[in-house]
């Protein structure tokens, strides 16, 4: 678990995310330890310096001065965009140079903040953004010589034998460059070098210069084409609510009880969504103790015209049974279809599925996350201040370190999260449409590459 910052100054105890950098920063004796990266310390990959980094990372890794995944996601695909539009690409191999330097600075990224799922998330995206954008432009060179060749020897019989052989390879030879050869490629003993045509010698220095005239064209396209694909990905992140609440009208029907907990943007737009559609139902919004969010929720529906009741946490099981539908919002979905979300929720689905009420999760494309949650990257949890639960000079007895033990008698555990099941959740609806929770590790699938679950940059011949 991640602890989050906790300064205390005389009788009074502050969260790190309301108070003053410096009146906090003053208080420790270690100043570098505050920050992961310390003071000073600059992003760097493949030794190049990025201080936007440097400040995105200040921002998530202590005071969460960044507000909700949705725009931790767009903020971080947009530092990446950056890094690869400043990269330096080699000669050769471009491909693997920005691979390499995405995840120099997403390792730091996701080492800031490991609890916030959509860093590492976005970080993977862009990693795949530059696989398949390089496989394409590989797939389409082949392709050219493969036409190059059959048209310098019209008169030869075997030529349609091995262009057909060629593209047949055309995918698989692609992918070597980047992945190492399937067994299907293993077992029919078919050498990656036979599947890349091989060119002639002759032509001397005009072929020479051909050859890298177009290479460096290449190397051009494909910063421009993962730029562009990024472009697209960020767009995707900033319309994701949107393309959500397009679909409100298709779940949520007339003079129905739904039921919420919490604040989730998302949901407040899926149920004004509706509302626009002159569906009439009524919201019960479960406060979301310790932080209340909750109210703020309720604030919101009642502000767009929404009929709102506010319940606390611990009556969603005694007005379940009044509910049509429960709509929520999550931190993050998992590979196996489990969802990380505010604490709480677990208990709000163990109620939905008593009383067989449909159990509703809203979550944009950008918190889909290709890992499981027993895999060591992911940490589910973080642990909030005590304060949101106590006033210490209330309780200053219960914690005096005084006494002969040197601990204190009363300990204050805040979680942030909850994890629920798959088995607990009735439907997901992205902004890519509403899936069953066994079918997320497909979608999820199309979004990642399996080179790069595990985001940490290759070690140099000297480490």
């Amino acid at each position: 678990m991640r602890y989050a910052p906790l300064c205390i100054s005389n009788d009074e105890n502050y969260n790190g995310t309301e108070i003053d950098i410096k009146r906090c920063w003053n208080m420790n004796t270690d100043d570098s330890s505050w920050w992961p990266m310390g003071d000073g310390v600059l992003c760097n990959a493949a030794s190049q310096t990025y201080p936007s980094c440097n400040t995105f990372t200040h921002a998530l890794s202590f005071f969460n001065k960044i507000e909700g995944s949705q725009a931790t996601a767009r903020q971080t695909a947009e530092l990446l965009r950056s890094v690869i539009s400043q990269q330096r690409v080699p000669y050769t191999n471009q491909a693997g140079a920005l691979i390499d330097a995405v995840k120099a600075i997403g390792e730091q990224l996701i080492a800031a903040n490991p609890v916030e799922l959509a860093v590492g998330n976005i970080v993977r995206r862009v990693l795949h953004i530059i696989r398949e954008e390089d496989l394409s432009l590989t797939t389409a060179a082949i392709g050219g010589l493969n036409l190059s060749a059959v048209s310098d020897d019209e008169n030869d019989d075997d030529r349609d034998g091995d262009s057909t052989l060629s593209a047949a390879a055309v995918a698989a030879a692609a992918r070597s460059t980047l992945r190492p050869p399937s067994l299907q490629t293993l077992l029919e003993d078919t050498p990656v070098s036979a599947a890349v045509p091989q060119t002639s010698s002759s032509g001397g220095d005009s072929e020479g210069k051909s050859k890298s005239a177009d290479k460096s064209s290449r190397s051009r396209k494909l910063k421009h084409d993962v730029i562009e694909a990024v472009n697209e990905l960020i767009q995707d992140i900033v319309t994701c609510h949107e393309q959500i609440a397009e679909q409100a009208v298709e779940h949520i029907h007339q003079n129905e009880v739904i039921l919420t907990l919490g604040s989730s943007r998302t949901v407040l737009e899926f149920l004004f969504a509706a509302k626009e559609k002159k569906r009439s139902f009524r919201v019960f919004v479960a406060e979301g103790a310790p932080r209340y969010q909750g109210h703020l929720l309720a604030k919101e529906l009642v502000a767009r015209g929404l009929q709102t009741t506010l319940i606390t946490d611990s009556a969603v099981f005694a007005m379940i049974s009044r509910v049509n539908m429960v709509i929520v919002g999550a931190h993050a979905v998992m590979a196996n279809g489990g969802v990380i979300a505010p604490v709480g929720m677990n208990l709000v689905a163990l109620a939905a599925q008593k009383h067989a009420v449909p159990f509703v999760v809203l979550a944009g494309s950008h918190k889909l996350c290709p890992l499981y949650p027993h895999n060591p990257e992911v940490l589910l949890n973080e642990l909030r201040s005590p304060s949101e639960l106590l006033d210490f000079g209330e309780f200053s007895d219960c914690m005096d370190f005084g006494s002969g033990s040197g601990s204190p008698l009363l300990h204050v555990v805040n979680p942030a999260f909850d994890y629920v099941p798959p088995k607990l959740v009735s439907l997901f609806i992205t902004d890519a449409g509403g899936h069953n929770p066994s079918y997320m590790y497909r979608l999820i699938a199309d979004y990642y590459s399996a080179d790069d679950l595990v985001v940490q940059r290759r070690a140099t011949a000297g480490n």
